[in-house]
């Protein structure tokens, strides 16, 4: 069964653009991760701080995985741009 995964982000004023860039940066990585079905980055048109990240990934082991090809230097400057920690979740198709 496929999962999906919504990953939401909250920017700190002025910083939602930039935000954006950086997570868009990521996402060849998530395509490319065994098990992963499509990846999709959103902005908010009502609010550019809020930034979406739409996965669906064969299995939720799959997605774990796939974080650690990420680097940690990403994942770091992602959080200096957030206003609040991002949240996520798993979603049954």
């Amino acid at each position: 069964m496929k999962i999906t995964r919504i990953n939401e982000f909250r920017a700190v004023d002025g910083a939602g653009a930039e935000l954006r860039d950086r997570l868009k940066t990521i996402i060849p990585t998530i395509t490319a991760s065994n098990g992963c079905l499509s990846c999709e980055l959103l902005q908010s048109q009502k609010d550019e701080r809020h930034v979406i990240v739409l996965e669906v990934w064969e299995s939720i082991e799959a997605h774990q995985a796939s974080l650690k090809q990420v680097s940690p230097d990403v994942f770091h400057e992602v959080k200096k741009l957030l206003a609040v920690p991002p949240t996520g979740e798993y979603y049954n198709s």
